[in-house]
């Protein structure tokens, strides 16, 4: 008797990039039901659903209404999201230099060359 397999168990965060890079590749707001037909895969709507809810509170979509649904837009790329968790994740520590320190001699010679360069350009600059 051969087992059925189970599909993969995708995490929070892969996911999470799978929807925005759908809402990226729409021509305009997208509704959940759209973007789970793109993706194309067995993702119940509801986790569509959740995960639009879950990318809105931590910022990377907007909606609109549109009649008894909701149209979504992603309002950043995944460089956008990846930066959010960052900041998420040092707004949880006490020690905001220590933790930021870390991070930094941690870096290798490319990244810190990179960062150097962005924290020498002025604000204007460096924002979208």
């Amino acid at each position: 008797m051969a087992e059925q397999q189970r599909p993969r168990r995708r995490g929070q965060g892969e996911l999470e990039a799978m929807v925005l890079s759908a809402l990226r590749e729409a021509e305009g707001p997208a509704t959940a039901g759209w973007v789970q037909e793109r993706l194309g895969q067995d993702l119940a709507y509801t986790t569509v659903i959740t995960i639009l809810t879950r990318l809105l509170a931590k910022g990377a979509v907007t909606r609109e209404r549109t009649g008894r649904s909701f149209a979504w837009t992603s309002a950043s790329g995944q460089a956008g999201l990846a930066a959010h968790k960052m900041r998420r994740v040092l707004d949880a520590e006490r020690d905001r230099e220590a933790v930021l320190a870390s991070f930094v001699t941690g870096l290798g010679p490319d990244d810190e060359r990179l960062l150097r360069e962005l924290l020498g350009q002025p604000r204007s600059e460096r924002e979208d």
